[in-house]
């Protein structure tokens, strides 16, 4: 009886999983007959993990990503294109990595590989704007909670300063906005910050979060450039000062969980075709249908 059940787990997992990308192989690696094509990098570390593998707690998005190495994001492009006789193709890379850098994705890194050390090398291992536009047409990159834990600001900023506050943050983006604008052919898309919840902040610290991205959205953010948004802030918070304790893995962790990350993974992909599609007119910020 147990040999039969596991037969039967094994086919289904065959006729769900494995055989569907099979059926539709001939279609999607076709790139002559496709009618868009873009090659798409999404920067990010654990909390963008999250969002790219969606439901992690569902058996089959588990196994999909175990046997096929598809992430429900990777999921979601991959039917667009077979629906839409298109090629967009999607990657994830934890940026910057662990060793030799750090695990640090603040304001301040980017600045310090992209802008700080531009150019056609690496730094410390980590490729720069130069590098990576020169294959992607589409880049993607946020920052992980701990960007939220924002300090009062100095009697001076300092755009060279990895002290997280709201002065030097502005000074590091205009930095930033000013870099992505030499590679106009590139569609840049940034995450409004990833945020905390309660127990895992002050109630300055997330008054000075908000700030901050309110800033983004309406200051730093301009019409009509290369450089567009995906309000992740909003849909983790709706609207208030903290992570929704609901949207997150624990009282005092502020990963998102997955059913808030099967959730919002459709939002994010929508947001992506749309900015290839039309610049970003048929969705919010947050990525849902105007």
């Amino acid at each position: 009886m147990k040999k039969i059940r596991k037969i039967i787990l094994v086919l289904i997992l065959f006729f769900t999983i494995v055989l569907p990308p099979f059926l539709f192989m001939s279609c999607s690696s076709n790139h002559s007959a496709t009618s868009g094509s873009e090659n798409i990098l999404f920067l990010h570390h654990s909390t963008g993990d999250r969002i790219w593998r969606g439901n992690t707690s569902n058996l089959i998005v588990k196994l999909r990503y175990k046997i096929l190495n598809e992430s429900s994001v990777s999921h979601w492009f991959n039917k667009y294109n077979r629906q839409h006789n298109t090629n967009f193709l999607i990657q994830d890379l934890f940026f910057p990595r662990k060793k030799p850098y750090g695990w640090k994705n603040y304001p301040y890194d980017y600045y310090n590989i992209w802008v700080k050390h531009a150019g056609n090398r690496p730094y410390l291992e980590e490729p720069t704007l130069e590098m990576l536009t020169k294959k992607y047409n589409v880049i993607i990159w946020k920052h992980c909670f701990p960007v939220s834990d924002i300090l009062p600001d100095d009697s001076i900023s300092d755009v060279n300063s990895e002290k997280k506050t709201l002065g030097n943050y502005k000074l590091q983006y205009k930095a930033l906005k000013e870099k992505m604008h030499e590679f106009p052919h590139t569609k840049f898309i940034v995450w409004t910050g990833a945020t905390l919840v309660k127990n895992a902040t002050t109630m300055d610290k997330a008054q000075r979060a908000r700030e901050f991205f309110d800033w983004v959205r309406h200051s730093w953010d301009e019409p009509g450039d290369n450089i567009f948004l995906w309000d992740f802030y909003q849909l983790e918070t709706d609207g208030g000062l903290y992570m929704k304790d609901e949207y997150a893995s624990g009282t005092k962790d502020s990963h998102p969980n997955p059913s808030f990350s099967a959730k919002v993974y459709p939002l994010f992909c929508q947001r992506i075709v749309d900015i290839i599609e039309t610049g970003g007119k048929k969705t919010t910020l947050t990525g849902e249908f105007r």
